[in-house]
């Protein structure tokens, strides 16, 4: 039975909050350092002369090394290592250390493969803005511990500081690179200066947030005399 009078007019919904209509957000992306590099590695003693060698290493190369110590822990800290993941035109994982730790209770390193996950999604968001390498110590590993990434070529660095310099060298190529003997005396530069540096820190930490700076600082100082001598 139809009642007589006006038919009730059905309401427009205003056109921001239509249903089954996507929103358009423009959200500014991060500015990206053209020449940092996130270093995701394993922070133990067993890996120090490896760390020491990427600091090296890729200040030779003409970048610079950014990893997340002095970022604090909570809630927050996943958001601020996600900021520095995207602040960064490169990235370097080392899944290298994938074995149980020796302390008890043994147990195996999450933190790499999680913040490798973060960097694979936003460079698949983002191609343009930030390529990733994968350094590993022995082949054919990762495709048992990381089978999703099959496919994918890891730098095999047989977990020595020469193999982590030439490595280095195969992933970041362009012209007038150094050598690996001009590498490894950048190396011994830096690696010589980790006492000092140590005692005007006050720690023995070398991954502590000030000790990677001053590391930072001598490893730049000695790859100018090696650039210089290699462009001539």
């Amino acid at each position: 039975m139809r009642y007589g009078g006006a038919s009730p007019t059905r309401k427009r919904l205003p056109r921001a909050i239509r249903p089954n209509q996507e929103r358009s957000f423009s959200v500014p992306l991060p500015p990206t350092n053209p020449s940092a590099v996130f270093l995701n590695i394993p922070y133990g003693e067993e890996f120090r002369e490896l760390y020491l060698a990427y600091i090296a290493g890729l200040y030779l190369l003409g970048l610079e090394p950014m990893i997340t110590s002095g970022i604090s822990g909570g809630e927050r800290r996943l958001d601020w290592i996600l900021a520095l993941i995207q602040s960064c035109r490169y990235s370097v994982h080392d899944l290298s250390r994938v074995e149980l730790s020796v302390t008890a209770p043994a147990t195996p390193r999450f933190n790499m493969p999680l913040e490798l996950g973060l960097t694979i999604t936003w460079a698949k968001l983002h191609p343009k803005r930030h390529t990733w390498y994968l350094l590993e110590s022995a082949p054919r590993r990762l495709q048992k511990s990381m089978s999703d990434l099959d496919g994918t070529d890891p730098y095999i660095h047989s977990g020595n500081v020469q193999g982590v310099l030439s490595e280095l060298r195969n992933a970041f190529v362009h012209r007038n690179a150094p050598t690996v003997q001009e590498m490894m005396a950048s190396y011994r530069i830096v690696e010589a200066s980790t006492g000092r540096i140590h005692v005007g820190a006050g720690t023995r930490n070398v991954y502590s947030a000030s000790v990677f700076r001053e590391l930072c600082f001598v490893a730049l100082d000695a790859a100018h005399p090696a650039k210089d001598a290699a462009e001539q």
